[in-house]
């Protein structure tokens, strides 16, 4: 999404969930400097999503600003403040590194 490079968002990260959970195809994972930065950067994304036609997305964590997730069905945007975003380390769950299950070999 072009409206988080524009807000200046940090350490964009695309994860491709395609097969491992029915809960969404593409998560967006992305920081901002502060509490502020973070809304700014999620009230955007909001926004861009509205303008394209995509509806309301499901919004949680807006009021604190700390992580902000927002659903808008087949993609899923997290924002996070940095320290917040290590301690949860999403990436690692959901990522490409992520060990493959032995139970199924």
């Amino acid at each position: 999404m072009a409206c988080i490079e524009d807000m200046k968002a940090e350490n964009t990260v695309v994860i491709d969930l395609a097969g491992k959970t029915s809960l969404a195809d593409t998560m967006i994972v992305t920081s901002g400097r502060s509490n502020r930065h973070v809304g700014a950067i999620a009230d955007r994304v909001i926004q861009d999503l509205k303008d394209k036609g995509f509806g309301n997305a499901r919004v949680e964590g807006l009021p604190a600003c700390d992580w902000v997730l927002i659903d808008a069905g087949d993609v899923l945007v997290h924002v996070f403040r940095p320290e917040v975003r290590g301690f949860y380390n999403l990436e690692k769950m959901w990522g490409a590194d992520r060990p493959h299950d032995k139970a199924s070999q």
